[in-house]
């Protein structure tokens, strides 16, 4: 079976403009031979979009290519745009409308290391970092190691936070 669809490069660049109609903040993608995703911040909303070829011939699409479900991808995020820009939704009230959001971004390994299974806010971050600290410090009879490696994680979580704040418009 022949390729659907243009090459790669041109539903990048499509992306790219369909991003710009959106106005998105930042956004991200991959594709490889089997499958691919769309991510990007949209008023301060993370969005993805997924897409395999397991996927597509389970309804009915026989693509072979990594490179076409991505096409489909982009052709359906430039569908939405048009939708947004004539007014008819809004892109979260069509999400709102799906019955699966996308997955939540992995959550970084400084996280972790400070004991959370999800990103906190500031305060708690703040909190968890004194609490492991009264323990781990060595003037206490903690690890200098452990506390060197958790403090380099409050550091890093600092950052992340920071980051994300930025992404967000809340930074």
């Amino acid at each position: 079976m022949a390729k659907q669809y243009a090459d790669a490069g041109t539903y990048e660049a499509k992306l790219e403009k369909v991003m710009q109609r959106f106005g998105a903040e930042k956004y991200d993608y991959n594709w490889d031979r089997f499958s691919c995703w769309v991510e990007f911040w949209y008023k301060g909303q993370l969005y993805r979009f997924e897409h395999s070829i397991e996927n597509a011939k389970a309804h009915g699409s026989d693509v072979r290519y990594g490179s076409d479900v991505f096409a489909q991808v982009v052709l359906t995020l430039e569908d939405i745009a048009r939708m947004t820009e004539r007014g008819i939704y809004e892109l979260q009230t069509w999400v709102a409308g799906l019955k699966a959001l996308p997955k939540s971004p992995e959550i970084p390994e400084c996280f972790k290391t400070l004991g959370f299974g999800e990103i906190p806010n500031k305060d708690a971050l703040k909190d968890r970092y004194r609490q492991i600290v009264k323990t781990a410090h060595p003037d206490v009879g903690g690890n200098a190691e452990y506390f060197a490696a958790v403090t380099d994680a409050y550091k890093a979580a600092e950052k992340e936070l920071e980051k994300e704040g930025e992404a967000t418009g809340n930074g």
